[in-house]
């Protein structure tokens, strides 16, 4: 970081009187960048407008483009989710067209498909990873990139069922990542990796590969935690999964940890607790057209719901989660989501639908090779 602020000085001071140009715009980003780390998106986005503005007047399609990325990842961050998706399908418009140098067009690759995950458009996300993978084929030397690429597909891959091909590509992705040594996307790789071991019941793996990822900075929450209860150390995971939901502040990341928040307070007995968290996610859910945070949140709603007696206002929600889950082809979630219309079911005295909903999940779960979850 020294060495890159003493070229960024250095910039500044050879355009000293240069004042209408297109290095100017360049020294706007990470200004811009700079904004956006410290929480103040207004202030990123008016910058990017200026750098985008820059790149237009100058015909610059690298500038043009990452004032486009920039200025639509702060008008989600500032909760106008349409129009910052628009400004980034507009971007990629540019690095789909080969307009722009391969250096940005990975870096819009990448921003696309987190900003995405940001808003938990994984049909979107899908699109974009299935773009960036055949980008990076054609570019062998763009090893961040690939590595990147290979992680998201990984996660991709898993929402759909099919874990042992995840598992494969987090492989791929360690070893890209890997040279040189220090890049922070090799985090993100050993927590895909851990999720898979955690979801096939291999703890101790699982244990040493969410390590492996905070070592390289990626926070372990909240399979660390998820994998703490399947483990049966419920205080540990109450504990760690609270302090981490408190720490978190902004709503990307609550809600990444709030179905897993419930899942943990249930268990341990804390309902109220869990249906203050449902609540949140309903209200984060509101504010964003995402079919994926959609169903998380009606798959809470209906924990919290069946944990208070009420087995079938339950079944509204679960069933909404279970079709939804189904439209993604997320076949775990919606394996676990049919084994609480199950029980739901069970409790409501009918035997026979608790059976086939069960019978169903079960043998989701022997597909998968979801070991904890057959022994539940």
């Amino acid at each position: 970081m020294a060495r890159d602020g003493g070229w960024l000085s250095r910039a500044r001071r050879l355009l000293d009187g240069h004042e209408d140009c297109v290095e100017q715009g360049y020294l706007l980003v990470p200004v811009a960048l700079q904004s956006m780390a410290e929480g103040d998106a207004a202030k990123a986005c008016t910058t990017f407008s200026q750098a985008g503005e820059i790149g237009n007047r100058f015909q610059d399609p690298d500038l043009l483009t990452l004032g486009r990325l920039g200025r639509g990842q702060a008008l989600i961050h500032l909760g106008e989710v349409s129009e910052g998706v628009a400004l980034l399908d507009e971007a990629m418009v540019a690095v789909t067209t080969g307009e722009i140098s391969p250096i940005v067009a990975g870096l819009a690759y990448c921003a696309v498909i987190e900003a995405c995950q940001e808003i938990f458009d994984v049909r979107r996300a899908q699109e974009w990873t299935t773009a960036l993978s055949s980008w990076c084929d054609s570019q062998p030397d763009l090893v961040l990139y690939r590595g990147q690429c290979l992680v998201h597909r990984s996660e991709l891959l898993q929402m759909h069922g099919d874990w042992q091909v995840a598992m494969d590509e987090t492989h791929r992705a360690r070893e890209r990542l890997s040279q040189p040594t220090g890049q922070a996307a090799i985090g993100m790789a050993f927590y895909q990796q851990a999720e898979l071991h955690r979801l096939w019941g291999e703890f101790e793996v699982a244990d040493e590969a969410y390590r492996e990822a905070s070592q390289y900075g990626r926070a372990p929450m909240p399979g660390l935690a998820q994998l703490r209860l399947a483990q049966g150390q419920a205080d540990s995971a109450e504990t760690a999964i609270r302090r981490a939901l408190e720490e978190a502040q902004d709503r990307v990341s609550r809600s990444k940890l709030i179905p897993a928040y419930v899942e943990i307070m249930l268990a341990t007995g804390d309902i109220q607790a869990a249906r203050v968290a449902a609540d949140e996610l309903e209200e984060i859910a509101g504010k964003l057209d995402s079919l994926f945070l959609n169903a998380v949140c009606a798959h809470a709603t209906g924990a919290v719901l069946f944990h208070e007696g009420l087995p079938q206002a339950a079944l509204v929600p679960l069933r909404r989660a279970w079709r939804a889950w189904s439209d993604l082809q997320a076949p775990y979630e919606a394996a676990g989501t049919r084994v609480l219309v199950g029980f739901a079911c069970r409790g409501l005295g009918d035997k026979d639908a608790a059976e086939m909903e069960l019978n169903a999940a079960r043998r989701v779960f022997q597909q998968l090779g979801a070991a904890p979850d057959l022994a539940g």
